[in-house]
């Protein structure tokens, strides 16, 4: 299987042979797996003081006898701990049970609750091989909302691309390449998030647009920072989240010569 390498300019350069990680079966039941078990990693364990809604002078007195001066029981009130705040204790307010005003919660979280998934070597192995497969797919790119007209996947272009080092220059590669119309809409769909996570650090809500994989470390990951949705990884340190951003695989991708001639060397390892 063979693909077109493109230059700078968007035009055919040279044609090269694409490695047999692109034939790789599609799973996205697979896929889906591994992206949540990538997610879950990033979880940080929550719990409750063990004193939350309990630390109170609230204490109940059993007394089942009946006396003369016993008057905790047959009077209509709930048999429940109440505070010691009033002369008697008939006359005290409920808490430090679950039901009660600021009392605890009945089940909080638990810090020791196991929150992160799992997956096996291969099965993670083989998640990737399929997620880098599904950007050559042109139906599965289109389907989750990329545009992709007139474009051939899976897009390659010249190993001299990872050498721009300023934004305006890695925009018109985008343009001539037909992608900057992605980029556009991912721009328009940055949106401010309703609710209190305005104010922990993720103001907006974003959307993927093109992603740039590389061979080596290289200044692109700089010089494209500021372009909306975009992403620049290294082929080395790709994975299943990166190509299928919410378990859905066929991300817009763009290859250069560096990185396919990796995933070469990574099947022949």
């Amino acid at each position: 299987m063979k693909a077109q390498v493109l230059s700078l300019e968007g035009e055919k350069k040279k044609e090269m042979e694409l490695p047999k990680i692109f034939e790789t079966e599609y799973s996205p039941e697979l896929i889906k797996r591994s992206v949540l078990a990538i997610e879950s990693n990033a979880m940080q364990p929550k719990g409750s003081d063990v004193w939350a809604g309990r630390k109170t002078t609230a204490v109940y007195i059993g007394a089942r006898r009946y006396s003369q001066g016993d008057r905790t029981i047959n009077t209509g009130r709930a048999r429940r701990p109440r505070t010691k705040n009033r002369r008697h204790l008939l006359y005290g307010r409920v808490a430090g049970i679950s039901g009660s005003v600021k009392g605890p919660k009945a089940f909080p979280p638990q810090t020791e609750k196991n929150i992160k998934e799992k997956i096996n070597k291969k099965e993670k192995k083989k998640a990737l091989e399929s997620a880098i497969a599904a950007t050559a797919k042109k139906e599965l790119v289109e389907k989750r909302g990329h545009k992709a007209n007139g474009i051939e996947l899976p897009l390659i272009i010249e190993n001299e691309f990872e050498n721009l080092k300023k934004t305006k220059e890695v925009s018109s590669v985008l343009k001539k390449l037909n992608l900057w119309e992605d980029v556009l809409r991912a721009k328009k769909r940055k949106t401010t998030r309703a609710g209190k996570g305005k104010r922990r650090g993720r103001k907006y809500k974003r959307a993927k647009s093109v992603l740039i994989v590389t061979g080596e470390k290289s200044e692109l990951a700089k010089s494209s920072r500021n372009i909306e949705g975009l992403d620049v990884v290294n082929s080395r340190n790709l994975n299943a989240k990166l190509l299928a951003p919410g378990t859905v695989a066929g991300r817009l991708t763009l290859w250069t010569e560096n990185a396919i001639k990796e995933l070469n060397a990574r099947e022949t390892r």
